[in-house]
């Protein structure tokens, strides 16, 4: 959770971390690890265009499965978006 004065805090319509707990999709944010809430419900899309979110950059995970970028979000789920990694030997 981002404290007060957390050198990497959110700004704008996403800088308030779950206070209070308002009525939204709950996105638990990985590298760096943050939460946030933003009013649902919309798409994956939408979501991360509002994040300004690459899609072929992120996986975003709804109870343990990969959602794609077409699905609706509940106003009541929880997401978390991961960066996507690869690598490998070649």
């Amino acid at each position: 959770m981002i404290g007060v004065g957390a050198p990497h805090a959110p700004r704008g319509p996403l800088a308030h971390p779950r206070l209070g707990s308002v009525s939204g999709v709950k996105i638990l944010l990985r590298n760096p690890r943050r939460e946030l809430d933003v009013p649902g419900p919309m798409s994956v899309v939408a979501l991360l265009q509002k994040l300004d979110l690459n899609r072929e950059s992120v996986l975003v995970i709804r109870a343990d499965t990969i959602v794609p970028g077409d699905a609706m979000l509940a106003a009541d789920d929880t997401i978390e978006i991961r960066p996507v990694i690869s690598g490998g030997a070649a």
